[in-house]
């Protein structure tokens, strides 16, 4: 795994830690636009709600970190996006929230 996407994992692994819940509390994917994609398409709320992404080289890395999360209990599932997708998105799963 590159640098990047070694780098992007501790990233969000130490914000899901920080945020609390485990894994399974979790939903990932990837995005071209991952604001769009959270705030529209998931209806996470900016404020109040735990979120976070990440820029990655290209989106077979961003495939390859969601991929990681996937496997580790994250909600969501692979081959979604497009080759334009080369950010890695993830939130807390809330009520209101969109898987």
């Amino acid at each position: 795994m590159t640098s990047n996407a070694q780098n992007v994992i501790a990233e969000i692994g130490a914000y899901v830690a920080n945020c609390g819940g485990s894994y399974l509390d979790w939903y990932c994917g990837i995005a071209a636009q991952p604001r769009e994609r959270l705030f529209t398409g998931h209806a996470v709320r900016e404020q109040g709600d735990a979120w976070i992404y990440r820029s990655c080289t290209d989106s077979e890395t961003a495939r390859a970190i969601e991929r990681f999360f996937l496997a580790r209990g994250m909600k969501g599932g692979p081959g979604g996006g497009d080759d334009d997708s080369a950010c890695i998105y993830a939130y807390r799963i809330a009520g209101h929230t969109v898987e």
